[in-house]
């Protein structure tokens, strides 16, 4: 992972916020590189959600509209949507450090005879075993192997033997605090005046925007149930330890579809769409093998989900998570709960009416497939950083090609005076189909090694043959093997090539 992160930074895939005055934790700016794969996967999936969308269980393409909601709402949205009120995580102090801990992923490594001898230590969810026996260490512990100690969330160990427990960066144990209820919502004031009337917040998912868009959307629209309204956009979130890079931080972006439904055919499109989710996923190159799916277990279930059909994560297996998996997206059934919620708080009737029989009244329920634009790029880089001793480089970056950044690369052999207008003239004849580099200086052998760490599918070569044919060498990623075609043939390999992989 410590890789990944540095050839993120090196390439200008992803940067640390602020970084000239030290950053600022949990937020991460998007480099030239980064901006470009988080756009093609966020413009594949408002396509594959809105413009062309899936085909429906009837053989007809559903139903989907898009919205693009404010990110400060009324504040009593909040208070409906049972966010002011539960938006909370458990966390522990430190009263060594200072230091604050969310309670569940703040795990004991407790002896099997449950000896108090040495203090207990403890690790944070996420750290590999090379850290956890760091820790094993640091508490005094001569068996350093993790697998030898019962491991327990701290929340789940009881408040009588904190007095054992060592902070994961205390130097004395029993510093740690009972867990205590901690709200995620950035808090702001909108106005001149800073009052509790003007209390206002940065919103925490942006599901709720589309509920209380949902009557706008169905008065305005030709939509009929059942339909779907798409948002992707930022969420804001006060995580007490950001971490894992940018797979858990303060602002990040969502892309999350509501379904309304009849409650009789809730099942029906819930297993509906756990399939065309993990479809979409392995559609932009992940493979199998490092995605999952996993039911909640009931003490994981949101208020929303409780008296439903639950909830079930696709989960893929990043380098910090490994051998196990961390969420990645959620299909959610959230019941009829937000919109009995708005209606009851905000007094407006959002029931929907049949529109062939003014009788037929009911509350839609939703289906909501959520997921993480910014966790979703992570994965694309994870899965596609490939080791490749064979190469300059060293290694590459396997994107599937819809996805990665640039499409080719135009490389003049050399920067003589007949190789640069006639790669230039290419880069010129294509640039409007896709995004191509031209890169005009330095070795050709650093020029390949720069675009496999970008990841860059294609490379096409100027050269003296150029000249004289009007022929270019293509040189592939994943293979390094070359080619020869007709400048005038790029265009169309591209697209045949692109199109065929994606």
């Amino acid at each position: 992972m410590k890789d990944i992160v540095s050839l993120c930074k090196r390439r200008g895939f992803i940067f640390a916020a602020s970084e000239i005055y030290g950053g600022i934790n949990g937020f991460w700016d998007y480099g030239p590189l980064g901006i470009e794969l988080k756009n093609n996967l966020r413009d594949r999936w408002w396509k594959d959600m809105v413009i062309t969308p899936p085909i429906g269980p009837d053989g007809s393409p559903v139903e989907i509209v898009g919205v693009d909601s404010a990110i400060i709402q009324n504040p009593k949205a909040w208070v409906a949507s049972g966010h002011v009120g539960g938006f909370s995580d458990p966390m522990v102090d430190c009263r060594e450090t200072k230091k604050r801990y969310r309670a569940d992923h703040l795990f004991v490594m407790v002896p099997e005879d449950k000896s108090t001898e040495k203090p207990w230590a403890t690790y944070l969810d996420g750290e590999e075993d090379s850290e956890k026996t760091k820790r094993l260490k640091k508490a005094g512990h001569k068996n350093t192997d993790p697998a030898a100690y019962q491991t327990t969330e701290i929340n789940r160990l009881g408040v009588e033997n904190y007095k054992y427990v060592l902070g994961p960066d205390a130097k004395e144990p029993g510093t740690l605090t009972e867990p205590k209820a901690f709200n995620l919502m950035f808090q702001t004031y909108v106005g001149a005046m800073q009052s509790e009337d003007s209390i206002a917040y940065l919103r925490p998912e942006t599901a709720q925007g589309i509920f209380l868009n949902y009557k706008n959307v169905l008065d305005s629209s030709r939509v009929r149930i059942p339909f779907g309204i798409a948002q992707i956009g930022k969420a804001f979130r006060n995580e007490v330890n950001p971490r894992n890079f940018i797979f858990r931080s303060r602002e990040f972006e969502q892309m999350e579809l509501e379904w309304f439904c009849h409650p009789d055919e809730a099942k029906m499109w819930r297993d509906f769409w756990f399939a065309e989710r993990q479809r979409f996923w392995k559609s932009v190159g992940l493979s199998s093998d490092n995605l999952q799916m996993r039911d909640h277990d009931s003490d994981e279930l949101s208020h929303y989900a409780k008296a439903g059909l639950g909830t079930a994560d696709i989960e893929y297996r990043f380098p910090f998570t490994a051998p196990g998996f961390g969420e990645l997206e959620g299909i959610a059934h959230r019941c009829d709960f937000d919109l009995t919620q708005h209606q009851e708080h905000s007094g407006v009737k959002l029931e929907y009416m049949d529109p062939t029989d003014s009788k037929i009244r009911y509350m839609p329920h939703v289906i909501e497939p959520a997921a993480g634009l910014s966790r979703g790029v992570l994965a694309l880089i994870c899965e596609a950083y490939t080791v490749d001793a064979n190469r300059p480089s060293g290694i590459y970056l396997n994107f599937h090609p819809a996805m990665a950044p640039k499409k080719a690369a135009i490389l003049p052999l050399t920067a003589k005076e007949e190789h640069v207008p006639l790669a230039q003239k290419l880069y010129m004849d294509i640039r409007e189909d896709f995004a191509v580099d031209l890169d005009i200086k330095q070795n050709i052998g650093k020029r390949y090694a720069r675009q496999d760490e970008i990841g860059t599918p294609f490379c096409f070569t100027v050269d003296n043959d150029t000249v004289n044919d009007q022929t270019v060498t293509v040189r592939e990623r994943n293979t390094m093997a070359q080619e020869r075609i007709h400048m005038d043939k790029v265009r169309d390999f591209l697209h045949e090539n692109i199109k065929k992989r994606g």
